[in-house]
């Protein structure tokens, strides 16, 4: 309607204007009055009359001009509001990011308060990271605790609240069993029920790092296109602080231990897992050679989760000693932003194993007692179940073995830092596979 408006006006314009030029024109075409000269000569002579007429029309035609060159002026100022609107950009449509939802395996501790604090201050979106809250053990002052959160979280409860019928030897164990049960319920209400295809899972225990979910979001796109593969961790069962390094907070490595404490699930997998779900005992089922088939999770340098739950059914087992020193990382790192591709496998493990076998061989001594020199990396290598145990914890990382393999291991190379010093604990050149009985 605008762009009609303005085409009338121009139109107007154009045909007033040339009117009037033509009544001048006809004026000036008025044959004038004529006499004969000397030698017979035709000569204009013009009259008064003709003389008063064309200073009127002269007069006339000016005042024209001027109104007429007011009227263009003003449809000139006005032009852009008869014009139509540009056209916009057409919008490029971006790819929907992927929902993570956040499953929090709780029972019964009210501290489930200080995981969901931390959860909810540090997650950059309730759509794209929903938290979910399973609870078992019916414990009705945890339950009260997960309700105060009202819509920020989902609260769904294990209805099945039954002791298991276990063996006589396995009464101590009751509870793994159950959390075992929890586990399988709570992920099928994942995967199943809410129609999620991948999952963190952190328990009612576990603190998590600024950069925990930027941690998670970045990995899933890794995780879910190397078959090698199969779950991405938030821990380093080696991460104390003095045995990490704080420089290299987006340090990333592939390791064939499944570590745990926060971890990242695909539906496939779980599909795979869940027909065959342990009775009890679940973690360490995830570590034998049967469920692993040779795939490997990505682990960080420093952890992105802290356990603060030293009570539990596994009462307190190594947090004193290892758990409790574990550094929680607090450089936010924009691991979106960052190129993962070295976490490839085949690139990976050719960059790998070249650092660490090109490595210096060194005495145990020399690296306890500091007379490294040099910056390295340096390797220092067990040939043995025991030799491995007995370095290992001599130089205060966990020594102990799940299905042959060490925690944090990596083609049986545990790295870590000692005295400021890149270590590589490695088994010799031509490693091949775990000895499964080596647990």
């Amino acid at each position: 309607m605008i762009r009609k408006r303005g085409s009338l006006i121009f139109c107007g314009a154009f045909l007033f204007v040339t009117w009037n030029a033509l009544m001048v024109l006809l004026l000036w075409g008025r044959p004038p009055t004529m006499q004969l000269g000397e030698g017979g000569e035709v000569a204009e002579l013009p009259t008064s009359d003709m003389v008063r007429d064309l200073l009127r029309m002269t007069d006339a035609f000016e005042e024209e001009l001027a109104r007429q060159k007011n009227i263009l002026l003003l449809i000139q100022n006005h032009q852009s509001l008869w014009e139509p609107p540009k056209r916009k950009k057409e919008s490029v449509l971006v790819p929907a990011q992927p929902v993570i939802p956040v499953l929090v395996i709780a029972c019964n501790r009210v501290t489930v308060r200080r995981c969901l604090d931390k959860l909810l201050q540090h997650r950059p979106s309730a759509e794209l990271f929903p938290v979910i809250v399973s609870q078992d053990c019916g414990h009705a002052d945890t339950a009260e605790v997960i309700r105060s959160y009202g819509d920020k979280v989902t609260h769904l409860k294990q209805p099945d609240l039954s002791d298991i019928p276990v063996r006589p030897e396995h009464k101590k164990f009751q509870g793994y069993y159950k959390i075992s049960r929890h586990y399988r319920w709570a992920l099928n209400q994942v995967f199943k029920s809410l129609s999620h295809s991948s999952v963190v899972i952190v328990e009612d225990d576990l603190e998590v790092a600024p950069d925990f979910f930027e941690y998670f979001g970045a990995l899933l796109p890794v995780l879910k296109s190397d078959p090698n593969l199969w779950c991405v961790s938030a821990w380093n069962d080696n991460g104390r602080d003095g045995y990490v390094d704080p420089a290299k907070a987006e340090l990333l490595y592939r390791t064939d231990f499944f570590p745990g404490l926060g971890w990242m699930l695909l539906r496939e997998v779980w599909e795979e897992l869940e027909p065959k779900w342990p009775a009890s005992f679940w973690d360490d089922w995830m570590r034998q050679p049967e469920q692993r088939r040779g795939r490997a999770c990505i682990r960080p340098e420093i952890s992105r989760t802290l356990t603060f739950g030293r009570q539990g059914v596994s009462l307190g087992q190594f947090y004193d000693k290892y758990l409790r020193y574990i550094k929680l990382n607090t450089e936010y790192v924009p691991f979106t932003t960052l190129d993962l591709s070295y976490l490839k496998e085949k690139t990976y493990r050719e960059d790998f194993e070249r650092e660490v076998y090109n490595a210096s061989v060194v005495a145990y001594e020399d690296v306890r007692q500091g007379r490294l020199k040099g910056a390295g990396p340096f390797r220092l290598q067990y040939s043995s179940k025991n030799s491995f145990k007995v370095l290992a914890k001599n130089l205060g990382i966990m020594d102990d073995l799940k299905s042959g393999v060490p925690r944090t291991g990596y083609r049986g190379v545990v790295s870590f830092l000692f005295r400021g010093r890149r270590i590589y604990l490695a088994p010799p050149p031509g490693w091949t596979q775990y000895d499964p009985s080596w647990s």
